[in-house]
Formats: structure tokens, C-alpha cells, sequence
């Protein structure tokens, strides 16, 4: 093959070459293969001539010449192909239907128990009390032995408690929030505890976790008298004016004496109906005076202080708050029931 056949069947092959090429490796690939600078099929080429007969250098010069430029300017056109095709394909794989509806997008709301629990809150704060906080871990002197309840009491049969490693369990109250207080601060007293709380049990109106606030209250002169001022204005602050209450003497190990207190159904005003079970009467809390063991038990004088305590469930009274049937569902956190309570 001459020197000419050469130059324009290498043409030829660069033109078939560059129609193969469908990506920038590929063409990369073949940029080297004719244009590299050593081993570039049309580099070699040029350097052909030095070997050709002097009287045909020119036209062989002007052939070479036209060939390389052909390949550059035929390697940039492709390459430029490639790339629109490329980012063709990406808007394609990107486009949006305008004409398809909308996607709503819904707000974030405060969960439904951080709303009450925050209103219980200022209730109590706007009293004059306090907010103390402690750990959800504790062991068994702030949970049960400080609170009159020794290691062999029934009462700890009322509280099915997660045991932990090394003597340590989950608060099954937040009674040990008060306990740390007193240890630590000296009366008079006016403190809530809210927070989390741990107990063995799981149905419509229990779950192993779920939020407990409760208050303390100590000083020189305190009674039951104020312990039921205390409840009768929150009540009335939190569900309404004409709210009424009523208390059962019941048993708490740290309190004597000790009360249930119940709330008057909204449903039916006392009258009697399903939800309250006929009995016109729903149980919010339990209360009552300090028992002087728990004085004694953070050393303070039982002959010269007196105190009360109450503890109440956020969930109970989100539930009685909102009309809700099962207070499992605060926890699962179902999008459609979630959305139904007011920001």
C-alpha cells in the first residue's frame, strides 16, 4: 500500500471508528490510539514521510496535514455529541410531570403529651412550684427504702419494676425526684417532678414507659386543707371552671392518710355513662400527707415539717384531655392519629 492509499484508507478508518464511539472513555480510547503522540496511528503516518520520494513530499505533506486536522476536528465534534447525548439522557431520568398533583406537605406538631405535660407545667409553676428533674436509672434507696417501703413490703408488688444489673432499676415514679430535692434543699418545699417512668405492664391504659408528674409541698404548717386547695384550683385550670372533684381514702406506703381523687365526668357530669363505667366519676391521681418515715429517711424533723404529695399520669390526662380510648396510641406513632390533635 502507497503512501497515499495510506493516508486515506486510515481516513476511512478513523471515520468508522468514531461512529462506535458512544461514550468519553471510548472516545478517549480511540483519541490515543490515531492522535497519541508516539504510538498515534496518524502520527505515524507523518512520520512516513521522511521515507517518501522527494518528488511526492508535498502532495504527501498536504494529505498528512489534512488528515490530522480531519481527525482533530472529527474527535471534538464527536465529543461534544457524546456530552449532549449524556445530558440528554440526565434531563430525561430527571424530568418532572407538572401536570401531576401536588405532594402535601405537613407541618411538625408538639407531640400530644408534650403539650399537656407543658400545661400541666405552667399550672403548677404559676402556684409557686418548682421543677426538679432526676434520673430515670435508679436504685432501690430513692425508688423504694426512702419512701417507707422496705425491702419485704407488699407494696412493691403494686409496682412490677425492670430490674437492672448491679442493684440499679427504672424509676417506677418519679417519687425519688423528691427524695434527691429534700436531700439536697432544705424546707420549706415546692417542687414538680414530671418525667418518664418504667413499669411491667402493657394495656389499653398502661404501657411499659409513659410520663408521671408529681409534686411535693413542705412547710411549717401544711394540711390536707391545702392539699385539696392545691388540686381543686389545678383541676379547675386545666379541665374547666365548674370541674368537680371527690377523694377516697386509699393506701400509699409514703403517704398517710392517703387519697384517690377522681374527676367528675365530662361526659355525662357525674351522672353516669360508659366511659366512666356508670359511676359519674373518673380517677385522675392519687394523693396525700408525707408519711414521717419519708422525713425521716432525708432527715428532716417530722414533729416540726408536714408536706404533701400527688402524682398524676400525663397519659391519663392527655386521654381524659382528648377522649382517647387506648393511651397506646401516644406511643405509636401514627401519623393519621397524631395529626388530629391541635398544634
Amino acid at each position: 500500500m502507497t503512501p497515499e492509499q495510506r493516508i486515506k484508507a486510515l481516513r476511512r478508518e478513523v471515520e468508522a471508528a468514531l461512529g462506535s464511539a458512544g461514550t468519553p472513555e471510548e472516545l478517549e480510547a480511540l483519541r490515543v490510539r490515531f492522535l497519541g503522540r508516539k504510538q498515534g496511528a496518524v502520527t505515524q503516518v507523518m512520520a512516513l514521510l521522511k521515507d517518501a520520494p522527494a518528488g511526492e513530499r508535498p502532495m504527501l505533506g498536504r494529505l498528512a496535514n489534512e488528515l490530522k486536522v480531519f481527525a482533530e476536528e472529527a474527535f471534538e465534534a464527536r465529543g461534544a455529541e457524546i456530552a449532549r447525548a449524556g445530558e440528554e439522557r440526565r434531563l430525561h431520568a430527571e424530568a418532572m410531570d407538572v401536570t401531576l398533583p401536588g405532594r402535601r406537605t405537613f407541618m411538625g406538631r408538639r407531640h400530644p403529651l408534650t403539650t399537656v405535660r407543658e400545661e400541666l407545667e405552667e399550672i403548677f409553676v404559676a402556684m409557686g412550684f418548682s421543677i426538679e428533674s432526676g434520673p430515670e436509672v435508679e436504685n432501690d434507696f430513692y425508688n423504694f427504702e426512702a419512701l417507707n417501703i422496705p425491702k419485704d413490703h407488699p407494696a412493691r408488688d403494686m409496682q412490677d419494676t425492670f430490674f437492672l444489673e448491679h442493684g440499679a432499676l427504672l424509676r417506677t415514679h418519679t417519687s425519688p425526684v423528691q427524695i434527691r430535692t429534700m436531700l439536697k434543699k432544705k424546707p420549706p418545699l415546692q417542687v414538680i417532678a414530671p418525667g418518664k417512668v418504667y413499669r411491667r405492664d402493657y394495656d389499653i391504659r398502661h404501657t411499659p414507659m409513659f410520663v408521671q408528674i408529681e409534686g411535693l409541698a413542705v412547710g411549717p404548717a401544711v394540711t390536707f386543707s391545702n392539699l385539696k386547695a392545691t388540686l381543686e384550683h389545678f383541676a379547675r385550670r386545666f379541665f374547666c371552671e365548674t370541674t368537680r372533684l371527690r377523694f377516697r381514702p386509699s393506701f400509699f406506703p409514703f403517704t398517710e392518710p392517703s387519697a384517690e381523687v377522681d374527676v367528675a365526668c365530662a361526659v355525662c357530669d357525674g351522672k353516669g355513662c360508659r366511659l366512666c363505667g356508670g359511676t359519674g366519676w373518673i380517677e385522675i391521681l392519687g394523693a396525700g400527707m408525707v408519711h414521717p418515715n419519708v422525713f425521716r429517711a432525708v432527715d428532716i424533723d417530722p414533729e416540726r415539717w408536714t408536706g404533701f404529695a400527688f402524682g398524676m399520669g400525663v397519659d391519663r390526662m392527655a386521654v381524659l384531655k382528648y377522649g382517647i380510648n387506648d393511651s397506646r396510641q401516644f406511643y405509636e406513632n401514627d401519623l393519621r392519629f397524631l395529626r388530629q390533635f391541635p398544634p
